[in-house]
This record gives C-alpha cells, sequence and structure tokens, in this order.
C-alpha cells in the first residue's frame, strides 16, 4: 500500500490510513500463531549459531507483539518460563535479557572516548 515508511504513513490520506488499518486486522486471523515456545526456539537457534554473548531479545512493551503468550509486558515472564526448562542458568538468561546489550553499549562507550 506504500505505506512502508512512517514519512509515507504521514503523509497517508486518513482512508488510505482506514484501508491499511482494516487489512492489518485480518493478520491476527492468521492460524497457527507463533507462540513463546516458538520464539524461545528461534533464540535457541541463535544462541547455537553466534553464541551466547550475542544474542538479546526485547519488546514493544505496550502490546501488539503477536505472540501468543507474550502480547504485552504483563507477559513478558512467559518467556523466562520457557527458558529456563530448555536448561538456561539465570546468568545467561540475564544475557539475554539485557546483559548483551548492555555489555555492548559498554564497550561502544569506551571505544567512543
Amino acid at each position: 500500500m506504500g505505506l512502508e515508511t512512517s514519512e509515507q504513513r504521514g503523509a497517508a490520506s486518513p482512508e488510505k490510513l482506514i484501508e491499511h488499518a482494516e487489512r492489518l486486522k485480518g493478520m491476527w486471523d492468521i492460524a497457527p500463531r507463533a507462540d513463546v515456545a516458538d520464539l524461545v526456539d528461534h533464540v535457541v537457534h541463535a544462541v547455537k549459531i553466534a553464541g551466547i554473548d550475542h544474542v538479546g531479545i526485547a519488546s514493544d512493551f505496550d502490546g501488539g507483539g503477536g505472540v501468543d503468550g507474550w502480547a504485552d509486558a504483563s507477559e513478558i515472564l512467559n518467556v523466562t518460563r520457557e527458558l529456563v526448562p530448555r536448561g538456561y542458568p539465570e546468568k545467561d538468561i540475564a544475557k539475554i535479557w539485557s546483559g548483551d546489550l548492555l555489555r555492548v553499549l559498554s564497550e561502544v562507550e569506551k571505544a567512543a572516548d
């Protein structure tokens, strides 16, 4: 629909935005949708490929992510609950949630100085 960028969406007519929103509604009807186990399958794969020190996940915390079992910040614990039985220790889960990002940002700041 030509609404890939924020600039295109900002310049679109109200009618086009309404049509776009209507089309997006159908996207949520697609089944089966990914769930938390599917998401963690991808995390596990990324860890195998890149290593635990190079994998991190985040969320759009106000909702709308499209993952069953992780619709918004209130369900974020479900991801950790899926990582634990797969054998991920607390230190690795901490890396996945924020540790890797914070480490990289710290290294970038050191390099910038």
